[in-house]
Order: C-alpha cells, then sequence, then structure tokens
C-alpha cells in the first residue's frame, strides 16, 4: 500500500513539473514577442518624434517668414502713409520747397475756390490751374484758351484759331508766348506730365501730306509737343502727344461757329505719381 501511494506522488510529482515548464516555455514566448513589440513601437515612436521635430523647424521657419512679411508689410504701410499724395489734403508730405512755393499759391485763393480741394492732388490742380490762369492774359482767356479743373486733371483748351491755319498743322507764332507760359509753369512742377489732344471738326480733309482727320490731329499735337521740347526745352519724357480727330466733339458740327469750337486742342496737365514720389524720395536723400 505504501509503495502504490509513493508511486502516485512521484508521478503528481513529475506531471506537475512537465506543466510548469510548458507554461514557462509559453511565458518565455510571449515575454520575447511582447519585447519585440515593444521594440518596434520604440522604433516607429523615436521616427515619429524626429518627422514631428522637422514638421516643427519648419512651423518656425514659416512664422519667422510671416513675421518677417508682417514687420515689412507695416513698414511699407508706415512709407505709403507718408508718401500718400492723393489720400487727404496734409500737405507735409511735400519736399519743402514744393510745399512752400504750393502754400504760397493756395493762400491767394478765396475759401470758395478751395472748396473744393478734399485731397492734395486737388490742392495741386487748383495751385496749376491759378498759375497759368494768372500767367495767360483776359483777352487770351476770354478768347482762345479756357482751363479749368477737370476731375483729376487740369483741362486747357486752346482754340484752332490761335494755334494753327485751317487745315494746318504749322504752329502760328502768335501761339508762342502762351507755349512760353505753359512752359515756364511745367518747370515749376516738375511731378506733372502733359498730354496734347489734337481735335478736328467733322469736315473730311485729305491734301499730299495729310490723309484724314486722324492724321491731321495727330500730327497737330505732335507739332506742339516737338516745339516745348525742342523750342521751351520741356522735358520729352514729360509729353505725351494724341489725336482724337473729330469723335469728341463739343458740340454739332452743323454750324460755322460749331465747327470752330470742334476746332481745338487740348493740353491736359496731369500728375506723374512716380515722379512725385521721386521727388519725396530725393527729398528724404537730402535730408538724411
Amino acid at each position: 500500500m505504501t509503495k502504490k501511494i509513493l508511486t502516485v506522488a512521484i508521478l503528481t510529482i513529475v506531471l506537475s513539473s512537465c506543466v510548469s515548464k510548458k507554461k514557462y516555455v509559453e511565458l518565455e514566448t510571449d515575454y520575447m514577442n511582447t519585447k519585440g513589440e515593444l521594440q518596434k513601437t520604440t522604433v516607429e515612436k523615436e521616427n515619429l518624434e524626429a518627422r514631428f521635430a522637422k514638421i516643427e523647424k519648419r512651423v518656425d521657419v514659416y512664422n519667422g517668414q510671416i513675421n518677417s512679411l508682417q514687420e515689412d508689410n507695416i513698414s511699407l504701410q508706415k512709407s505709403s502713409d507718408k508718401k500718400m499724395a492723393f489720400v487727404g489734403n496734409d500737405l507735409t508730405v511735400l519736399p519743402k520747397d514744393v510745399r512752400v512755393n504750393l502754400d504760397a499759391t493756395l493762400s491767394k485763393l478765396s475759401p470758395e475756390e478751395l472748396a473744393g480741394a478734399k485731397t492734395l492732388k486737388d490742392s495741386m490742380n487748383i495751385a496749376i490751374s491759378y498759375k497759368l490762369k494768372k500767367s495767360i492774359s483776359e483777352n487770351e482767356l476770354e478768347q482762345d484758351i479756357d482751363v479749368n479743373i477737370d476731375k483729376t486733371v487740369v483741362m486747357i483748351s486752346v482754340a484752332d484759331s490761335l494755334l494753327f491755319r485751317s487745315g494746318s498743322y504749322r504752329i502760328n507764332t502768335k501761339a508762342y508766348p502762351f507755349l512760353q507760359k505753359l512752359a515756364d509753369v511745367l518747370a515749376s512742377e516738375q511731378s506733372m506730365d502733359v498730354m496734347v489732344e489734337g481735335h478736328t471738326d467733322s469736315r473730311t480733309i485729305h491734301t499730299e501730306s495729310i490723309i484724314d482727320n486722324w492724321d491731321l490731329s495727330v500730327k497737330r499735337s505732335t507739332a506742339i509737343v516737338r516745339l516745348l521740347q525742342n523750342k521751351y526745352k520741356v522735358d520729352p519724357s514729360r509729353l505725351i502727344p494724341s489725336g482724337r480727330s473729330s469723335y469728341l466733339p463739343l458740340t454739332d458740327n452743323n454750324t460755322r461757329e460749331n465747327r470752330a469750337r470742334n476746332r481745338r486742342t487740348n493740353i491736359i496737365i496731369l500728375p506723374n505719381i512716380n515722379k512725385f514720389f521721386a521727388l519725396l524720395a530725393e527729398e528724404e536723400v537730402v535730408e538724411n
């Protein structure tokens, strides 16, 4: 009996020992698998961290560029605010000598004449118009020349009778005094350009030297431009010839008087923004 009990005990111990070893192998296998997964996850984590660091670096670079652009924008805005010649009527943006000249001219005008000056550009146009009217005789203004501010420019309308003979683009010498006065005003306003615009009546013309009304209107405007350049030394880069033929009449071409009104040359004085800002830049260099 004792012998049987001993045998059973031994078998129990052996079987128990075998189960524990199997479990051990399973646990060891699970451990190795888990360890491998952990190592894999660690590598992936490190890769993700490296990619994230690169992304953060790029974001920092982009933020730096954005901040730089914002600073540039602020700087440009300040410069623009300082030099804005056409928003507001702040004469302080002008160079000193130009401002003094403009102030002196505007001081001679009545409040009614200055009422339309909402911007600096308006003030400059009013001053130029005043100078032209003062330099041109009352007789010329009444008969042959009309000076007005038309929207954003100074418009000088010169009758055909002053500048040219009928059907000709040769300038009358009696127009020279007026063109001299125009050149003098332009010399004092360096930020202004000049468009010379020729107009004819509706009667057709064709000669050996003139093809049609388009040709005549262009030849007349270029004749004036050449005279301003060659005789009165106006910078040619400031001169713009233009021909409009008979297609912008002031009135119907049904009477002799109306046709005479339509035969005209418009001299349009307009601000050149680039030249105006260049004058400001020159002033800043002198002051610095």
